[in-house]
């Protein structure tokens, strides 16, 4: 099977610099094939025949820190997750440019009280979604100057995720 894990806050303002090429050698060690990655926000593409996502999950988490010596927090989905969830996009034709939209991917699925005070701060420029393990951002308005911007999710609400945005999510379908 195909899948992306998606590594929260590397190579972000200096800190957790992870080369993509090592990373990548790394991964191959481990027993992936045709590893692959996508810009150096963390985005690898990978085939294993394993297919519990926990999994795949600590053993990404884990070869990171041993080769790095950083605690790397990964979001692992399928490609056919990612498929479903561009196909199934509650925003769809409200958004010009692909950077207006983003995908919060989550650990779990996130409990109802934070859903629900996650959604009642929506408004015309910032607007949430939350289904599954993913949370759909569509802003109209600066990622500096929304909840986004100032990690609400991670920390109001205690919720592990890791933010891309459309047009990465596409990309690594493309892989």
């Amino acid at each position: 099977m195909k899948y992306v894990a998606f590594l929260r806050g590397i190579n972000v303002g200096g800190k957790n610099k992870i080369k993509m090429e090592t990373l990548r050698e790394i991964l191959s060690a481990e027993g992936f094939e045709n590893v692959k990655t996508y810009i150096k926000s963390g985005n690898i593409i990978f085939e294993t025949f394993e297919s519990d996502n926990k999994r795949l999950t600590q053993q990404i988490e884990k070869a990171i820190e041993k080769e790095f010596g950083l605690s790397i927090k990964t979001m692992v989905r399928s490609t056919d997750e990612i498929k479903n969830i561009v196909k199934n996009n509650p925003f769809d034709g409200q958004f010009e440019n692909d950077k207006d939209l983003h995908v919060f991917f989550l650990d779990e699925e996130m409990p109802d009280e934070k859903r629900e005070l996650l959604i009642s701060n929506n408004n015309e420029n910032e607007k949430y979604f939350v289904r599954d393990r993913e949370i759909f951002c569509l802003l109209k308005i600066s990622v500096l100057d929304s909840l986004m911007g100032k990690d609400y999710i991670g920390k109001k609400l205690k919720v592990s995720a890791t933010a891309r945005n459309w047009r990465t999510i596409n990309k690594v379908l493309e892989f």
